[in-house]
């Protein structure tokens, strides 16, 4: 039987009094008190444009947004149009996010600014493609491969767009793979401190874990991209015949997605509202927990998936690293790495402190396959080693019927 809470009816009563007369506790973060790195007049807020909603708008814009489409959120080597693609699960999360974030009178712009970037820097392949850069990163240059982190650099590194340090601070704190009971933000004043922050993650794994986002509205998206994906996943792994469609039952915060949004969005505002922090009750946390764990039991660790991708596309990425990496240093101006990407980056009109292209070669390498889809990515394996034994088998629409 479905389980839909409610807010209590002491907190129903309380927020309609609150907001009809403005008495509710101000707790947003002040669109006054953004900061940038740049002083520059096209970034000037108005009052019909606010000022997260420029990073909003340069985030839509960003030509990487459009690959969102083609990036598998957990479902890799599949047709089917009806599993979740990144940009779904951003979108979800937005939404999710502005919910919690409306009841609880927060900043909405740096909301939906902070959960439509914050997985921009995703690489294809989901997070086993994740893995798989993160150990060439590593073994290359000793740095590790995070997708939050990278998603910084997509923004204020490749488009320097002169992102807020309040959107970019939400989207490298936006870890989903972590969850908390409670979601307290950590003070952050400068861009300074934000750079030394970034940079000890590419070194740090346990750093990289444990930073926490500087204002309510990164907590929210960091919570609400769990949620979003916590329910949908599962539905997902229905659609594909990977689980049954009953297969996670009476489980405390629901089993089905629409459930698990309801219930934990319901106990977060039920929580966090007026407080300085974002929390839920002892009981949904650990219910939290455990369907997490269920997630990865039954549909994130599923062996014959992974297996798919460990003898497929990691052999492959290891291939297209190795040669675009000596491309770059041998100059080779026709390899899609000039033609494709560093040509591709530099069409933008941002004024850059220094050429893109005279960063570290291995820094270009992982901009570049981290920024492709799954599809790109197969068809520039072929371009480069026609001749290759490895292949990406696609699971076709039809596969089930023969």
């Amino acid at each position: 039987m479905l389980k839909y809470e409610t807010l209590s009816e002491e907190l129903t009563a309380r927020m309609k009094r609150e907001k009809a007369d403005g008495s509710f506790i101000k707790v947003a973060f002040d669109d006054n008190d953004i900061i940038r790195r740049n002083t520059v007049s096209r970034d000037t807020a108005s009052i019909w444009r606010p000022p997260f909603v420029h990073d909003i708008d340069k985030i839509l814009h960003c030509p990487y947004y459009n690959r969102y489409t083609d990036k598998t959120q957990v479902f890799s080597l599949m047709k089917n149009d009806d599993v979740t693609r990144r940009s779904l699960h951003v979108q979800l999360v937005s939404r999710i996010a502005r919910t919690i974030g409306a009841a609880l009178h927060l900043n909405l712009d740096l909301i939906e600014a902070i959960a439509l970037g914050h997985d921009i820097g995703h690489t294809p392949f989901a997070h086993a493609g994740e893995v798989y850069l993160d150990e060439l990163y590593f073994k290359h240059a000793g740095r590790h491969f995070y997708h939050n982190i990278h998603s910084v650099q997509v923004l204020d590194k490749i488009f320097p767009f002169n992102i807020s340090l309040q959107t970019l601070d939400g989207i490298a704190c936006h870890n989903g793979e972590v969850e908390l009971e409670e979601y307290v933000p950590v003070p952050l004043t400068s861009f300074d401190n934000f750079d030394a922050m970034i940079e000890r993650c590419y070194t740090d794994p346990a750093y990289a874990r444990k930073i926490a986002p500087s204002t309510l509205e990164g907590c929210v998206v960091r919570i609400s991209d769990i949620i979003a994906y916590l329910g949908k996943d599962r539905q997902d792994a229905a659609r594909v015949n990977m689980i049954e469609e009953n297969a996670f039952v009476n489980e405390d915060i629901g089993s089905i997605n629409a459930e698990i949004i309801n219930n934990l969005v319901v106990n977060i505002i039920e929580n966090s509202y007026g407080k300085p922090y974002i929390k839920l009750d002892k009981r949904h946390f650990e219910a939290l927990k455990s369907s997490k764990r269920d997630n990865y039991a039954m549909i994130y660790e599923n062996n014959a998936t992974r297996a798919r991708l460990d003898v497929s596309i990691r052999p492959m990425m290891a291939e297209i690293y190795g040669q675009l990496l000596d491309d770059l240093k041998q100059g080779k101006k026709n390899s899609p790495v000039f033609k494709h990407h560093i040509e591709y980056v530099n069409r933008t009109y941002y004024t850059r402190q220094k050429p893109y292209e005279v960063i570290e070669p291995n820094q270009i390498v992982v901009d570049y396959i981290a920024s492709m889809t799954d599809d790109y990515f197969i068809d520039l394996h072929r371009f480069l080693f026609p001749d290759s034994k490895l292949t990406a088998e696609y699971t076709g629409y039809f596969d089930d019927l023969l």
